[in-house]
């Protein structure tokens, strides 16, 4: 407690022993500016030492997320790759499925003209064995 501080606490009806006392409160108690400056360093130390713990960890994090990513691009790519053959294979059967179908087309086509052709002489030899009306 400053010189001052006491004349002034005298000054309006304190007792030295009540000053004495108030000042070895103050002293033991209360904190200085010294003691808040120090303080003030301790949590800008802790401080910056967060903000550095922060930074390596986020660091670390965005490596990890890199090498996802990358991991993830790959796994995509190689998606693709199945996707394209697949479609390939898919256009070689279409390409042996319709070849197949034309076939099948041209030999029904064949085989109904055959029977058409056997039912046409059917009819012509039933009809020169039937009797013919007389008028």
């Amino acid at each position: 407690m400053s010189a001052s501080a006491i004349l002034k606490l005298q000054k309006v009806g304190f007792t030295a022993e009540q000053v004495e006392a108030l000042a070895d409160f103050m002293d033991t108690q209360a904190a200085s500016k010294a003691d808040l400056n120090e303080a003030k360093s301790e949590l800008k130390a802790d401080l910056n030492e967060a903000k550095s713990e922060l930074r390596a960890e986020l660091g670390e994090v965005k490596s990890e997320l890199k090498a996802d990513l990358s991991a993830v691009r790959s796994d995509i790519a190689a998606v693709k790759s199945d996707i394209a053959t697949v479609k390939s294979d898919l256009r070689l059967v279409e390409t042996g499925l319709r070849g197949e179908i034309k076939q099948v087309e041209q030999r029904m086509t064949i085989k109904l003209g055959g029977m058409m052709v056997i039912a046409i002489g059917v009819i012509l030899a039933a009809l020169r064995y039937v009797p013919a009306p007389h008028p």
